[in-house]
């Protein structure tokens, strides 16, 4: 049994925490599909969606940093391979 000191002085006793869960107050929510898809219709209309001009200038920039990161990578590895095969003497 652990013993708590509030705040206006006096000693009260609580109970260990070992003891059972208290059960819940609130009754068991359901599930309702039909309302849920009412809400993402709703929800889906608030929502302020880009522009087709805006993706495919966003998608344009993903493309083209994507190309320029691969293009980097396929340099330095050939850089690295060129390296190991000058300095081993192994390799194509």
């Amino acid at each position: 049994m652990s013993v708590t000191t509030p705040k206006n002085g006096s000693q009260q006793s609580s109970p260990s925490k070992g003891g059972a869960p208290k059960p819940s107050a609130k009754p068991a929510i359901r599930f309702n599909l039909v309302q849920y898809l009412k809400d993402v219709r709703a929800e889906a209309t608030r929502v302020t969606w880009p522009t087709r001009r805006n993706t495919l200038v966003t998608t344009g920039a993903v493309l083209a940093m994507a190309a320029l990161t691969s293009v980097f990578f396929f340099v330095v590895d050939q850089v690295i391979g060129l390296g190991v095969r000058e300095l081993f003497g192994i390799g194509g």
